[in-house]
């Protein structure tokens, strides 16, 4: 039970710390009826400016065949951050995929990496 007595959902993926503070979003995997499906991600957050949205951006390594070697390339998500997570730029978070909410978002964050 969160602290304003509404239950918790467990989202159902390991090592992620269920936020303490409640939160009344609908949109929401914890408190809401987000359903969290799919792939799960790690990135940092580069931009967090606008209401309930951020920017992560996440470094992976891409095998070139032609080459014979790996490069570092880097993609940017959009993910919507629900109130309860307390997260700010530049935080290492853990994003999982859900129903596309606009046009750009179909992650949301989950909890903060520490």
């Amino acid at each position: 039970m969160g602290s304003k007595g509404k239950m918790v959902k467990d989202p159902g993926i390991p090592n992620v710390v269920i936020p303490e503070k409640a939160c009344e979003d609908e949109d929401c995997p914890y408190h809401g009826s987000l359903r969290v499906r799919g792939i799960t991600l790690e990135g940092v957050i580069v931009k967090y400016k606008g209401t309930k949205a951020a920017v992560i951006e996440r470094q992976y390594l891409y095998y070139d065949s032609k080459y014979k070697r790996y490069e570092r390339r880097r993609s940017r998500i959009h993910a919507h951050v629900p109130p309860c997570v307390n997260v700010r730029e530049g935080d290492k978070v853990i994003i999982g995929e859900c129903r596309p909410l606009s046009k750009s978002i179909s992650f949301v964050v989950l909890s903060k990496v520490s």
